[in-house]
């Protein structure tokens, strides 16, 4: 299976132009595997939305301790709360009809601000829906935060490390990116290359995607989340988060159901930051459960990671994917989107190499490389064509030709000439593999 699982990691990398990605396979509550390419296992990752999840656990543990009941308003924590008639269950569920971010910045790529300005902006005049229907909501777990922080006389990082860290042994999970940590990264869509996304300190949002981990570490916490822990949680109490409170989630976990596991429910949370993905699922029945973390803002579909390594599906395996450097003087203003008639076509620098791709089904069709006797293609129906480059005057570039197919900035551009006319339906059908 190591075989297997190595191969499903390099494919996710290929895929998802990733930096860097790393990974474990939990089976019977044991974690059996792991891997990383383009990173370390020792680094921590920025988990994102993950941190909700232990947010729940101490909101949880506050209510079996008695302090609050899920069915109380927050606004018996938080009076000056602009929606103070949500109770804590309905923020847990996300089915407060909460907006999904708070006014002002992109608060995950933004200095965070404190509780009081983050009230000032969340004045209730912004609900999206009435209670019941289920709306993703960074705000409400920054609200589940400050109100489990109060009840304690803690703030909400300290509650986390001593309830939930310490006694699960998550040693390696922090609250911002010490070293050793990965460092997080957008990828030019065109170019493939790296810009660095900043690390901020989100403040009062902290409780809704702050925290850095491990694989190791969010190991520990999936069998948690199968087992519970009689110094965190009884499996009483975590089993009650997993209960549907919607189609796809519970009491702060995510709930998924995959066509490659089926008659299986997983428990979790995917999560994002700007420079980082992650997935975090188990099967509380069986205890097989994986972790995957990645250094890149998009690319990997988290909600389908649990199915390719405890499934038997699989991706295509592809080269290593390769961050550009610097883009070729000659490529760099053929880069973006063109089209062919009406058809979106998208020229990637990819590994060295052009590539086109169908917009409309997001597979790649061409390959070109650049060489002495100009941009000749090496794979897919122009192979062994060349690709001439039109330019205006003034050394813009026109429009893109090979083989009597002619690509243009805007669909049917009636300033760039058709030669020979169009191709026939079955050249055309070839174009989308």
């Amino acid at each position: 299976m190591s075989t297997r699982w190595d191969s499903c990691l390099a494919a996710l990398q290929a895929h998802g132009r990733l930096p860097s990605v790393v990974a474990g396979v939990l089976q019977g509550g044991e974690l059996v595997w792991t891997g990383a390419v383009g990173g370390s296992l020792e680094d921590r990752y920025r988990i994102g939305s993950i941190t909700k999840t232990l947010t729940a656990v101490v909101v949880l543990q506050a209510r079996d301790e008695g302090l609050l009941s899920l069915d109380d308003p927050i606004g018996l924590m938080l009076p000056e709360c602009g929606y103070p008639d949500v109770t804590v269950r309905q923020l847990l569920a996300h089915t407060g009809g909460l907006p999904s971010e708070p006014a002002g910045p992109w608060w995950e790529r933004a200095p965070g601000v404190d509780f009081a300005t983050l009230v000032a902006s969340s004045d209730g005049s912004r609900a999206v829906s009435g209670p019941g229907d289920f709306h993703y909501s960074n705000v409400g777990f920054a609200l589940l935060g400050e109100a489990v922080a109060r009840l304690h006389g803690v703030t909400w990082w300290d509650l986390v490390s001593l309830r939930v860290l310490i006694p699960l042994g998550m040693h390696h999970t922090s609250y911002d990116d010490a070293a050793p940590a990965a460092r997080g990264w957008s990828v030019d869509h065109f170019a493939g290359t790296l810009t660095p996304e900043p690390h901020p300190d989100t403040g009062a949002m902290a409780p809704a995607g702050q925290l850095w981990s491990t694989v190791a570490d969010l190991s520990a916490f999936a069998v948690f989340l199968a087992d519970g822990h009689p110094d965190v949680l009884s499996r009483e109490s975590v089993t009650e988060m997993a209960q549907p409170t919607s189609a796809t989630y519970g009491l702060g976990t995510w709930l998924l159901e995959l066509p490659e596991l089926p008659g299986r429910r997983l428990v979790g949370h995917p999560g994002s930051m700007p420079g980082f993905q992650s997935s975090l699922f188990v099967d509380p029945a069986t205890h097989d459960g994986v972790v995957v973390l990645a250094s890149a803002t998009t690319g990997l579909d988290t909600d389908t990671v649990p199915g390719l390594f405890l499934g038997e599906r699989a991706l295509e395996p592809l080269e290593e994917w390769v961050p550009t450097e610097v883009v070729p003087a000659g490529v760099r203003d053929l880069l973006g989107l063109w089209f062919w008639g009406n058809s979106a076509v998208e020229v990637r620098w990819h590994n060295e190499q052009l590539h086109l791709r169908s917009a409309a089904r997001h597979r790649l069709t061409d390959v070109f490389e650049l060489g002495e006797s100009g941009i000749v293609g090496t794979w897919g129906y122009h192979r062994g064509e060349r690709l001439r480059v039109h330019r205006r005057r003034d050394r813009t570039v026109s429009h893109l030709e090979c083989a009597t197919f002619v690509y243009t900035r805007t669909p049917y551009d009636p300033s760039v000439p058709v030669p020979g006319g169009h191709p026939t339906a079955d050249a055309a059908s070839s174009l989308i593999r």
